[in-house]
Formats: C-alpha cells, sequence, structure tokens
C-alpha cells in the first residue's frame, strides 16, 4: 500500500491512462512527481493536518497532487469544477487551504478565487501567470522523504442551508502506507487487485470516482481515465483498455441503454469483472436491463462522503429483493421514528448507522443534529429494513435532488431566486426525469401573479445562472398563486413533490424547459 513499494518493482507499469490512450502516467513517474509535490509543500510551510485545495479536472496532474498532499500528511478537498469563483473561494476559504492547485481550464475561477486571498499559493498545471506547477515541482528533488505520515481526503457535502459543509475525517495521521480501509474493502467485496483496470468515467471531485481511484493505486492496480462520460466512448475504452472494474451512476446506464442496440451491442465489454454502482436510486427497470446485458456482475452500495456506513448488495441479492441498496457491511442499521424509538421492520423512519461519528468542519451544530444520544449517525436519508435486514430507501435527504448522481441542494437555488424583485415565495423540488433521475423544477408565487409568462420564466433561470453553478439552476419553472405553508411558515415540500410526481408541466414550465433546453446541457451530468 506505500506508493513507492508498489512503483519499485514495476516503474513502468501504467498508473493512469487516459480513455483515449493519449497520455500514461507510469507509477515510478507517479511516485517521484508526488514526492516532488510532497516537498513543495514543504517548501511553502505546509505541515501535518494543514490544508490544501485541488480546482483540477481529470488529468493525470490530478494523481500526483492528491498523493503529494497525501504523502505529506495534510487534508486536501477536491473542489467542483463547474461552481462559480465565489462557491469555489467559499470552499477554498471555509476549509483553510493554504495552497491551490488548478487546471488550464479553472485557472480564471483560480485567478477570482486568489485576488482575494493574497496569502493562497495558486499553481496551474498548464501555463499561467498565476504559477507554473510544472516549474514548481521541478525545481524539487526527487529523493525519498523520510517519516511521512498518511494525510486524508476532506470532501465538501452541501446541507440544509444550501452553503457547503467540510466532512472532516476521524484521522491519526499514520505511517505513509499504512492500512487503510477503503482498498481492504475494495479487494475483499468488489474484486479489485493488482491486475485491475479500474475505469473512472465520473469526475474526480466526487467521492466515490476519488476514492476507488486512489484505492486502485494502493492496490497497484491501473485507473483509466474519461474526462467526461459519453455513453460510446466509455464503451470504446472499456473494450480497448480491457477493463475489469467500473463504476457508474444510474444515469450513465440509461445513457448507454440508450444507444442502438446494433451500436451498443457491438463492442466487446466481457473483460468487465464488477460494475459498481451508487450515488443515485437506480430504476429497477434499468438494473434489470443491465443485468441482462452485462450479467450479474453489477454490485450497488449505499453510503455517503461521511463515511459512517455502507451497504451492499450484489445481482443475484438484488433480484431476490428488487429496489434493495443491501444489507449493511460491519456496522448494523437503524430506522429510527420521530421520537427517537427503533422502528420494526417494514416500517419507514430516519436511517441510523451505529458507528464512529464524524464531524463537520466548523459546524458544530450540524454535526450534532446527524448524532443521536447513542451515538448513532445519520445521513438524513429515510428508509426501512425487511425481515432479512435488507435497507430500502424511501427519500435521499428529503430536500436533496440527485440529478445524475449529483447532489443538489434547494436551499441555495431557492436564495438565487428570491432576490429577484418579481418572486414573493419560492420552492425548489426534484421531479422525475426519465434519464437524469430527476431535474430542477422552481415553484414561484409571484408578487404581481399577472406577470406568469414563458419570458419570465426564462429570465428566472437566467437569473439563476448568473449566480449558481449551471448544473444547479433550474430546468423548468412553474407559477402558483400560493406555496402550500403551515402557519409556523414550514414549507409543504412533500406535499410540493406529490402532486407533481408523474404530473405533466403547465405550458408554461414546458415553454420555459424547452427554451433553456437549447441553451446548455442538463444539469448534473457527471463530466
Amino acid at each position: 500500500m506505500h506508493l513507492s513499494e508498489i512503483a519499485a518493482p514495476a516503474p513502468d507499469k501504467p498508473a493512469v491512462v487516459t480513455a483515449d490512450g493519449g497520455r500514461v502516467l507510469t507509477y515510478g513517474e507517479l511516485d517521484r512527481r508526488s514526492r516532488q509535490v510532497s516537498r513543495l509543500l514543504a517548501s511553502l510551510g505546509v505541515q501535518t493536518g494543514d490544508h490544501v485545495a485541488l480546482l483540477l479536472t481529470n488529468e493525470p496532474e490530478y494523481f500526483e497532487v492528491a498523493w503529494g498532499a497525501q504523502r505529506r500528511g495534510t487534508y486536501w478537498t477536491p473542489v467542483n469544477w463547474h461552481l462559480t469563483a465565489d462557491e469555489a473561494r467559499y470552499i477554498v476559504r471555509d476549509c483553510g487551504a493554504r495552497v491551490l492547485f488548478a487546471s488550464p481550464e479553472t485557472a480564471a475561477v483560480a485567478a477570482l478565487v486568489a485576488a482575494e486571498d493574497p496569502g493562497l499559493a495558486v499553481f496551474v498545471t498548464g501555463s499561467s501567470p498565476l504559477g507554473s506547477y510544472e516549474a514548481a515541482i521541478a525545481a524539487q528533488s526527487t529523493e525519498p522523504i523520510d517519516n511521512e505520515v498518511d494525510g486524508a481526503v476532506a470532501f465538501y457535502s452541501s446541507g440544509t442551508t444550501g452553503r457547503p459543509k467540510g466532512i472532516k475525517p476521524k484521522h491519526e495521521f499514520p505511517p505513509f502506507g499504512s492500512p487503510a480501509t477503503l482498498p481492504m474493502l475494495m479487494s475483499a467485496v468488489f474484486g479489485f487487485g493488482p491486475d485491475s483496470m479500474y475505469l473512472c468515467p465520473a469526475p474526480l471531485y466526487h467521492a466515490a470516482p476519488n476514492n476507488f481511484s486512489l484505492g486502485t493505486h494502493r492496490l497497484g492496480g491501473t485507473v483509466v481515465l474519461m474526462d467526461r462520460f459519453d455513453p460510446a466512448g466509455c464503451l470504446r475504452a472499456i473494450e480497448a483498455h480491457r477493463v475489469s472494474h467500473v463504476q457508474f451512476v444510474p444515469t450513465h446506464f440509461v445513457r448507454m441503454l440508450r444507444l442502438p442496440d446494433a451500436q451498443r451491442l457491438a463492442f466487446d465489454v466481457s473483460s468487465l469483472r464488477t460494475v459498481v454502482h451508487a450515488a443515485a436510486p437506480c430504476p429497477a427497470d434499468v438494473k434489470r436491463q443491465m443485468i441482462e446485458w452485462l450479467g450479474p456482475c453489477l454490485v450497488e452500495y449505499y453510503a455517503g462522503s461521511e463515511a459512517n456506513g455502507i451497504t451492499i448488495i450484489d445481482s443475484t441479492d438484488w433480484l431476490a429483493h428488487p429496489g434493495s441498496v443491501g444489507r449493511s457491511l460491519g456496522t448494523a442499521v437503524h430506522i429510527v421514528g420521530d421520537d427517537g424509538a427503533e422502528l420494526p421492520a417494514g416500517e419507514d423512519g430516519l436511517i441510523y448507522f451505529e458507528s464512529q461519528p464524524f464531524e463537520y468542519l466548523g459546524d458544530p451544530a450540524k454535526t450534532a443534529s446527524a448524532l443521536d444520544d447513542r451515538g448513532w449517525s445519520t445521513l438524513g436519508d429515510i428508509g426501512h429494513v425487511d425481515a432479512e435486514g435488507y435497507l430500502y430507501l424511501s427519500d435521499r435527504r428529503t430536500d436533496l435532488i440527485i440529478s445524475g448522481g449529483v447532489n443538489i441542494y434547494p436551499a441555495e437555488i431557492e436564495e438565487a431566486l428570491i432576490s429577484h424583485p418579481a418572486v414573493d415565495d419560492v420552492a425548489v423540488i426534484g421531479v422525475p426525469d426519465p434519464e437524469m433521475g430527476q431535474q430542477v423544477l422552481a415553484i414561484v408565487q409571484l408578487t404581481e401573479q399577472e406577470a406568469a409568462s414563458a419570458d419570465l420564466a426564462a429570465e428566472l433561470i437566467e437569473h439563476c445562472r448568473a449566480r449558481l453553478a449551471s448544473f444547479k439552476c433550474p430546468r423548468s419553472v412553474e407559477f402558483v398563486v400560493e406555496l402550500p405553508r403551515l402557519p409556523t411558515g414550514k414549507l409543504l415540500r412533500r406535499q410540493l413533490r406529490a402532486e407533481r410526481s408523474g404530473q405533466a408541466r403547465s405550458a408554461v414550465a414546458s415553454a420555459a424547459a424547452a427554451s433553456n433546453a437549447s441553451q446548455s446541457a442538463k444539469p448534473g451530468v457527471p463530466r
């Protein structure tokens, strides 16, 4: 599990290869260049337990930086490259990052972030006046480093306020290369090993692609890296690189299944041994089609970036328990009612794991809300277990919208919309979408009802785009006379979802959606 020990006997073995085959990063290069990154951080005064941030696209340099930050003993935070400068700046400041690594595609955002934080060191993997990554690491020694300790990735997960919250792992900074839980799980449950060819088709700023990619390296396998998902390109990569393991979200399934059969079935995908999927509920008919196509190699898990628990189910068990996300692995799962009492099998309640608590960085109130007096922790999801202990999800973090496997939180969208002078009240919900799972719908109560029109709907969407990353913005707008609220002011969001589930939207909403779709890609698409 020590990178240098993996590289020593096979320095020319590919650690990363781009899906098109255009670039290869060997284990010898990854080991050497990550040592240089670690020495660069040390030269900047970065100490064990300090933070660095990665605003990097899916490129081989991502792994050099990640492993360099890891072996320097830092907390390192991947930042979504689709965020606006204000959104990215918040995360960089909130985690206290001392160094920011960026790509040519994200250099403009990095420059805006750095402009308001002159103490932040910035390095760009391409040419940039901000600071050359290549020049910076070239100046560092490649010699082995004494007494290295393992750092930890610190992801950000949005909360009900809409502001992202850092998830600070419980970490003791052991010697670099110490055994880690995820690689052992990947080996024991998913069959990863030194011969694995793992295809990463999703952004590395997400927890699962990041963790599975670095876990592949800890086990001595090769990561096949896509810069963005394309269904035919994905199948082409599986065939060309003889991919053995891959991780998808349900949207990937839908897009591959929508390829013409003659095209889809022409690719040789017989090398696949394990197809992992997670991040969003998978429609039962879609999963059945995938099993029929690829065979019983699908393995689904349910977990969060908080790493407080995990359930797993293979294809055989799923066919016997359709819709389940499996049984808990290694830690007990409990379903709890509103009164805090544990519920019997078959009854919906809040899902808790009996596990080591986690901490939301700088937010003790949010941390406390995720724990009960027994020390159990929850992600805020609703579900039930059957008599055999199989978990079924009923709702994912009640307000959360999951589009294409990407989490979207209504509160920050509502905050953007309420600033428009035409908006008196607003609710943002997810509505069913056959491809993305869900899409964002804004339900708007206007200050002047007569102003409702397709033009105003389009204007409100553009208003959001000026303030938020495009994947968060509504794809449609519906106008209502009054939103349902309790006398306390609490919004009846579940009622709104129930009323619109499976229903056709109004002509105004459809017109707005059509206008919007002509201007940009759908939200939440893993790229």
